[in-house]
């Protein structure tokens, strides 16, 4: 097969362009939940404890909703890059309807989260602190699924900038507004963990108006007509194509969460250094993931845009353009990985047994930057060919048919060799990593085999 290198530059400055305003947008992101953590350990333990365990509940089904949500960017990108501008308004109002859709659901369970708290044994002295943190993030639910609407709908156009800037103001909101609520400042009361909730609702609602405000007066998108009619009401048709693109995305990612939640609650039983070696050695492969992670996004909407513009030869050799170029930076983030292993550990924690763990579980970590830098891209390709069906049987078979029974079994058990400890699950998702690359790389060469007027033809049918 050509790959037709001599487009590889190009691609890749086009990639990078992309990529990097969304990985600054992760990175300050991550920077909030990073800030709430260490501004609850000014205060106490049961602080921290109240927002880590609080998290637990909200992130991975918020993550849900997100990756639902990411329908819209693919279906924009297509729109964009086939010059039917004129259809993208009612997507993204049609995206409002599904944010507000899921989102009752999650007052439910947020709302109702004393008495998850209490089925799970919490203890009381941070219990109580954890609901009524919860209570305040959904002040700010709405206008968070709201915003990721919003972004997916700009990403879609290839304009990933406001979003990172918006992020980045959200960040610097964030910090003085915990203070304010946490400490009790110019007269408040000190609210702890809960002022930590108000103020993340806050800076949602900010981010939600900016991100509005920015749709609103920017010129370049004054011809799609988003703001033209207010109200426009649910359409099946339309919401059905949405959910169908958008649930095996949010289905994965939760499942893929939940692997990473429920292998350290396994762990738990093996004491409190091995767990906390295993933290440290997933926030720092979180970290490096988020490079890839960008590149992938970057990826759905080139591909979607170049398939919009009926380059369906191009858009073939832009994903083997992605996939090396995810390749490279996986060698490179393994190697710095494995050169700061001993020192990284340094940052997380002073325990010199928590230290050792947290080095040799980096090995692992650096070892499977390279799958999982593939199977991210390849799922960010079958998403740029709106071909998602295949994400959720891979992940859910990967992850938990293979990955959680495995993991156990090598982790907590000598079935198979001695208890492996942590190291046994860091095995294991070198290996499930691998796998799902594998199953992605097969399905996104399925889909290209297609004929180009076939191709075009599903893509025409499923706008």
């Amino acid at each position: 097969m050509n790959f037709q290198w001599h487009r590889y530059p190009q691609n890749t400055k086009n990639l990078f362009k992309l990529a990097l305003p969304i990985f600054i947008s992760q990175l300050a992101s991550s920077g909030m939940g990073f800030a709430d953590i260490v501004m609850a350990g000014m205060i106490s333990d049961d602080d921290v404890s109240a927002i880590a365990v609080s998290n637990s509940i909200y992130f991975p089904l918020l993550l849900f909703v997100i990756g639902v949500l990411n329908a819209i960017t693919p279906t924009v990108s297509y729109l964009n890059g086939s010059n039917q501008r004129h259809l993208i308004s009612h997507q993204v109002k049609q995206g409002s309807w599904i944010a507000l859709l899921f989102s009752l659901p999650l007052f439910t369970v947020y709302l109702g989260s004393d008495w998850i708290l209490q089925s799970m044994d919490t203890p009381a002295a941070f219990a109580h602190k954890a609901a009524d943190y919860m209570a305040m993030l959904c002040i700010g639910l709405l206008p968070a699924l709201m915003a990721v609407n919003l972004r997916c709908f700009n990403d879609g156009l290839s304009n990933p900038r406001p979003a990172m800037l918006i992020t980045f103001f959200g960040l610097l909101l964030n910090i003085p507004l915990n203070y304010i609520f946490m400490f009790g400042k110019f007269g408040l009361p000190a609210m702890g963990a809960v002022g930590c909730g108000l103020a993340t609702s806050i800076v949602n609602w900010v981010m939600f108006l900016l991100i509005l405000h920015y749709c609103y007066r920017s010129s370049s998108q004054k011809d799609i007509g988003l703001f033209n009619r207010f109200w426009e009401k649910p359409n099946r048709v339309t919401q059905v194509k949405l959910l169908k693109l958008g649930l095996p995305i949010g289905f994965a990612l939760f499942t893929e969460v939940m692997l990473f939640a429920t292998s350290s609650l396994i762990l738990s039983p093996l004491g409190a250094q091995v767990v906390a070696s295993h933290q440290v050695a997933l926030q720092t492969s979180s970290l490096f993931f988020m490079i890839p992670l960008s590149v992938s996004m970057a990826t759905t909407i080139m591909v979607g845009q170049t398939l919009g513009a009926k380059d369906v030869q191009g858009a073939k050799y832009l994903t083997f353009h992605a996939i090396f170029t995810c390749i490279l930076i996986a060698f490179a983030m393994a190697v710095v990985i494995l050169s700061l292993k001993d020192w990284i550990p340094h940052i997380f924690t002073s325990d010199p047994t928590s230290i050792t763990i947290a080095s040799s579980l980096l090995i692992f970590a650096a070892i499977y930057q390279i799958p999982d830098s593939v199977q991210s891209v390849c799922n960010g390709i079958l998403r740029g060919y709106k071909y998602t069906r295949p994400i959720l049987g891979v992940t859910l078979i990967c992850y938990w048919l293979i990955g959680m029974p495995l993991g156990i079994v090598l982790a907590r058990t000598d079935w198979l060799v001695m208890p492996m400890a942590a190291s046994g699950f860091w095995l294991v998702f070198c290996i499930c990593l691998s796998i799902a690359a594998m199953f992605f790389f097969y399905y996104m060469r399925k889909i290209q085999r297609l004929s180009d007027e076939a191709l075009l033809a599903r893509l025409e049918r499923i706008k």
